[in-house]
């Protein structure tokens, strides 16, 4: 995060809110005149007064000296019964407490004085009370109470007409950057400038000027208008008499975003008087970074010893921002603002603590502390949005976007970035606006959607360049060449880079332009390693790093590393590459970035198992994926767990191949073992740690309150959905559509936040132990059986693995390469889905993917096989394949687990379970439309060209990303599954009907299906679409009945994230509808879709498939499998392989398309 200089920021607000004579100082203190009358108590009084004068000369502490003085002197003051010392004295004390940021006390204090004042009718007095209330609400982040007080201190001062205008200029500041109501602001400062024009007061005219210049700057990033009205100021005031630290700041500021040509023509003072508050930004950055953090070291240390804790909060700050932005010096800079941040919890500084709090959770992020750092922004967040203060409410969604995107949760980071990027642009903050769309831009470009983030970048280009941010102009056209290095388009890379440096080399601040040099040489670096021309690639990115040194931006020089690394390798020079990744180790050591270490330890290990140093490959890998590691089990969202596990999967694909290739080279060591577990690390771990939570009650113990928010969240999602259900039915427009969408999204958003809140807080959470992987002898040990064999796959760039645990061996086997075995599924999935009646087609695709990877498997003769999938082979039943010439499914049963170690979280969960009393629950043949002849007297709207049917709209709402192929009719309505019905019937006429709760119909709705009654039974069956959502998986789910008894719309939607939240210990749930064994396949995690949701819900086994099945097919095959259950006693895995072996044998059915699509997932026992 940069530095933010802000000017107004260095200014003491009492200066522009006060006359000059009401001013307190902190080393004089305002005495009355001494007074012949010998009352004692005056004596006293006037005593204390001289005494505490003393005090202040020397520096003495506020709040164990100088205050306690001051109070002595009010009880004396108030003995005399001189109500007017009286009144100044508590407004004295009150800008004490102001002074050292004790609020509480100080709006005591002041409330006191005004009453006391006004009771007196003394205006000055009064004006005096009431400035130090609005100094005060203005800290504690009451705005508007601060500008109400503030717009009653001109009136109350009639012989000081100066007054007026500084007052004005003091509510403009609080609207512009604090409300960020630019336009009144703007107002505000007009006056002030009128004022003076009208007095003939130049100087004051060009002060004023000089604050004007900083809301154009500041507030709204317009540096074209900032130079103009700095222009203005100075041809007022070209003698520079005006007040000096004002001008000063803002130069300093309007530096570091102008070119030199923009600024060549504004006046300066002949002698410049640069304030210590700012570096100077005429030279290199870091000596004089180092002189100003001494200074400030010292400043902190004499307010320490003062007890003044707000001015030394501030001093902290500022020397927190310095050490982290101008010098990387991280662990101190955070320890820093924990000191400011405590200092400003205790004086109630709400405003300044959000600002901490956001710079506190930067720094956490880079270190690698990605929870800790979404907590701590959360918190500044919530500051935010209660004091309304929207431009910095931007600015930390804008850091939570960034910490997002780091995760690889790109969803949300555009998400937030969004958020922000409207608030900047309602705001009318175009330097933030760029910053914005350039972040999004960065997203789109990770996504690989390459036009989208060109589009971003430009924009922020047109912005930059209309309003004459040249900093930011140099910034989009490098990011610009990002894109066209990512496309390949190297011409255009060097075209956008020499038009970026071309800005880069007019920059004003040189610290800025060096970095901005390092930068664009890089991209030109990489540029010229694309196109092989590996000389000038390495001039590149050497003078790419020479620039970064002299820039004493340490971040920036070890981005650098990592491209003259790449250079060296291309050049044949592995040595000079391994010795520059530990140059850059060194440097993320330095700086505590975890993140980028183990990025660099990845590089590194690729290089040296290229180089044939396996051994210190295998020590870079192991120690990167630790760090990993080490993150990810900080983080307790899931979904944000999953999406981070997802960016890093291929540190667990290298290291699996690093031990692979020791395998090869011994295979005594048992290094094939190692590489199964590396395996097992890396896959479903979000699954296993959610089975873990899923048998603690984490909510125990956790804070009502947040229940309780839990609780309304939910009320409000039902209240929401049905509120939508009701709207469908009015012909909705496109924008209450997307309304509801993104109501939608923002409470699943809160609700997902409350559920972290929960897991943070919860004692139960706490104490779980974190769920570990099993090895390759503990899955053997404990979840395999004599008659059981575990094929784990592991599908790779270079090659792919196969490892077989049986109870007494374990063999490991290498496949051919990713891409050759999807080739091969994409070929089988054709066959089935364009030939489903074509058996030859398909059994001879079939024939060609088992030959990749099945044949290590030819000898197991063990009864059963359990798969563990990965990549493409999650959308590939193995009873389609072949073994031996004969059919996988004639030689074994078959059951998938997402991972070789769920199984035993699976066990753990339901060992001491007790059977629900009662067998079988069914939902089947659903109304999903009003039109539907089953509804005798259906309450609908006419339909129209412009009254679509109103389930036409509800399925709009659930299908829109979902493929055609799904059982969705031409007008994306869901059919009726007539099958559906027979199917369920010929299930229940196996059991007597005091076994069983049939529900069709409308009685098929979701009520039913989230009801805590269904845990009465053992068998859930769901006979009824199933849809899944790429773009949003949560949107998943099993559609129900969309309308009741009358035809009227309900919410038939059984989502997947309510599925997490259902409690079904069932035995076995049957989803017999189509797809319903899919999900997102996300790198790490495998299928992410409903059975994970039936198994958090407590189900130990899922039936499901993996494509849309034909209605009287499916149909065949339940009865046939209900009816070796529940009549032959056979287990589940047992009777859908005896089931499909029998419409295997029938012609009708012979084709694998009608019977092999169904997967049992799960316990087989």
């Amino acid at each position: 995060m940069p530095i933010k200089l802000n000017p107004f920021h260095f200014l003491l607000p009492l200066a522009i809110a006060l006359p000059s004579s009401l001013i307190p100082s902190l080393s004089l203190a305002q005495t009355p005149p001494v007074s012949p009358n010998l009352d004692p108590n005056r004596i006293a009084a006037e005593k204390a007064d001289t005494e505490a004068r003393k005090l202040m000369g020397e520096d003495a502490p506020l709040a164990t000296q100088v205050i306690p003085k001051q109070l002595e002197s009010l009880k004396y003051w108030q003995l005399t019964g001189d109500r007017l010392q009286v009144a100044k004295k508590l407004d004295y004390i009150a800008k004490l407490y102001w002074f050292r940021g004790e609020y509480a006390k100080a709006l005591e204090y002041a409330q006191q004085a005004a009453s006391a004042c006004e009771a007196l009718n003394d205006r000055e007095c009064q004006g005096a009370a009431v400035g130090s209330l609005s100094l005060i609400y203005k800290d504690i982040g009451q705005y508007q109470k601060a500008i109400d007080y503030s717009q009653q201190v001109p009136s109350l001062f009639p012989d000081t007409p100066e007054v007026t205008p500084t007052t004005l200029t003091s509510i403009g500041q609080t609207y512009s950057q604090n409300l960020g109501q630019n336009q009144k602001g703007l107002d505000y400062y007009n006056q002030a400038l009128s004022f003076w024009r009208a007095r003939g007061d130049v100087v004051k005219q060009a002060e004023t000027l000089d604050f004007i210049t900083g809301f154009y700057l500041i507030s709204l990033g317009e540096v074209k208008k900032a130079i103009e009205s700095l222009k203005q100021a100075n041809a007022l005031d070209p003698e520079f008499k005006r007040d000096r630290s004002i001008f000063d700041l803002i130069y300093a500021s309007l530096s570091t975003s102008s070119c030199s040509d923009q600024i060549a023509t504004l006046q300066k003072p002949s002698s410049p008087e640069p304030s210590a508050n700012v570096p100077n930004s005429s030279e290199p950055a870091s000596e004089p970074a180092t002189n100003t953090i001494e200074s400030f070291q010292q400043f902190v240390q004499k307010y320490r010893k003062q007890e003044n804790i707000k001015t030394e909060a501030d001093f902290l700050g500022m020397l927190a921002s310095l050490e982290s932005a101008r010098l990387g010096q991280y662990p101190q800079a955070l320890d820093t603002y924990q000191q400011q941040l405590k200092l400003l919890q205790f004086m109630g500084a709400k405003p300044q603590e959000a600002e901490a709090l956001e710079s506190i959770a930067d720094i956490l992020n880079r270190q690698g502390k990605k929870q800790e750092a979404i907590n701590t922004l959360n918190q500044s967040l919530e500051i935010r949005r209660q004091l309304n203060i929207r431009p910095d409410e931007a600015d930390t969604l804008s850091t939570l976007g960034y910490i997002y995107f780091s995760l690889g949760a790109y969803d949300s980071s555009l998400d937030t970035y969004q958020k922000a990027l409207s608030i900047f642009q309602d705001m009318g903050k175009r330097s933030e606006e760029i910053t914005a769309l350039q972040d999004m831009g960065t997203v789109y470009r990770k996504l690989k959607n390459y036009p989208e983030s060109l589009k971003l970048y430009q924009q922020a280009f047109l912005i930059a360049e209309t309003t004459g941010n040249c900093l930011q102009a140099a910034r989009s056209k490098f990011r610009i060449s990002q894109v066209y290095l990512d496309t390949s388009n190297e011409q255009q890379v060097i075209a956008s880079s020499n038009e970026a440096l071309a800005i880069a080399e007019k920059l004003e601040v040189i610290e800025t332009k060096l970095l901005m040099q390092a930068t664009v040489n890089n991209v030109l670096a990489k540029a010229k390693l694309k196109q092989k021309n590996y000389p000038e690639a390495l001039e590149y990115a050497q003078k790419a790093q020479s620039l970064a040194q002299q820039s004493q931006f340490p971040t920036v020089e070890a981005i650098v590393f990592t491209t003259l690394a790449e250079v060296y390798i291309a050049l044949k020079q592995p040595q000079k590459a391994i010795q520059t990744y530990r140059d850059q180790l060194a440097l993320y050591q330095d700086l505590s970035f975890q993140p980028e270490k183990s990025q660099t330890l990845y590089d590194l290990a690729k290089l040296e198992r290229k180089e044939g140093d396996l051994k210190a490959a295998l020590s870079s890998i192991s120690e990167a994926i630790d760090i990993v590691e080490n993150i990810r089990q900080e983080i307790v969202n899931p979904e944000l767990k999953t999406s981070f596990f997802a960016t890093k999967q291929d540190y667990y694909a290298l290291k699996i191949d690093i031990l692979m290739d020791l395998h090869q080279q011994d295979s005594t060591q048992g290094y094939n073992a190692q590489a199964f577990d590396t395996s097992e690390r890396s896959r479903a771990r979000t699954l296993l740690e959610l089975l873990n939570e899923s048998n603690a009650d984490i909510r125990q113990g956790v804070n009502p309150k947040l229940l309780d928010q839990e609780n309304a969240l939910k009320d409000k999602t039902t209240a929401l959905e049905k509120q939508w259900s009701e709207l469908i039915n009015k012909n909705p427009t496109d924008q209450q559509k997307a309304f509801f969408q993104q109501e939608r999204k923002n409470l699943l958003a809160q609700y997902q936040a409350i559920q972290d809140t929960i897991r943070v807080k919860s004692p139960k959470y706490a104490a779980l132990k974190y769920p570990q992987p099993l090895t390759q002898a503990q899955v053997q040990q404990q979840t395999l059986d004599p008659e059981t064999a575990l094929l784990q796959y592991s599908l790779g760039e270079e090659k792919s693995y196969l490892w077989i645990i049986t109870k007494n061996g374990f063999t490991s086997h290498i496949l051919p390469a990713q891409k050759e075995i999807e080739t091969a599924a994409r070929e089988l999935l054709n066959a089935i889905q364009f030939g489903k009646d074509d058996t030859a087609n398909i059994s001879q695709a079939a024939n060609q993917l088992s030959q990749l990877v099945l044949t290590p498997a030819a000898k197991l003769n063990q009864k059963r096989l359990i798969i563990v999938p990965d990549g493409v082979l999650n959308y590939i039943p193995f009873s389609i394949f072949t073994l031996n010439d004969k059919p996988l499914i004639n030689q074994h049963e078959l059951v998938n687990l997402p991972s070789s170690s769920s199984i035993a979280l699976i066990r753990q969960d339901t060992q001491n379970r007790k059977p629900a009393p009662k067998t079988l629950a069914i939902l089947a043949d659903p109304i999903f439309s009003a039109d539907d002849q089953r509804l005798k007297a259906p309450q609908k709207q006419p339909i129209s060209p412009t009254n679509p049917d109103l389930n036409q709209l509800a399925i709009n709402r659930v299908t829109k990303t979902l493929k055609k192929s799904r059982a969705v009719g031409d007008n994306n309505q869901f059919t009726r599954l007539p099958g559906t019905r027979q199917e369920a019937q010929a299930i229940l006429a196996l059991l007597p009907k005091t076994e069983t709760n049939a529900a069709f119909d409308d009685r098929a709705n979701l009520n039913l299906a989230i009801n805590p009654q269904l845990s009465q039974y053992r068998i859930i069956h769901l006979a009824t679409h199933g849809v899944f959502n790429g773009e949003e998986p949560t949107d998943s789910g099993i559609i129900l009945s969309l309308v009741d008894a009358k035809g009227t719309p309900i919410n038939g939607f059984l989502r997947l994230n309510e599925i997490f939240n259902l409690n079904l210990p069932a035995e076995l749930v049957v989803l017999s509808a189509c797809e319903t064994g899919l999900g997102q396949e996300i790198k790490g995690e495998g299928l992410v879709g409903l059975t994970r949701g039936f198994m958090y819900a407590g189900t130990p086994r899922v039936l499901v498939s993996l494509w849309q099945v034909d209605d009287q097919a499916t149909a065949e095959l339940m009865t046939r499998f209900y009816k070796l259950i529940l009549e032959k006693k056979l287990p589940p895995v047992q009777a859908l392989r005896e089931a499909q072996l029998q419409m295997q044998n029938e012609t009708e059915w012979k084709s694998p398309y009608y019977w092999s699509a169904f997967v049992l997932q799960g316990e087989w026992r």
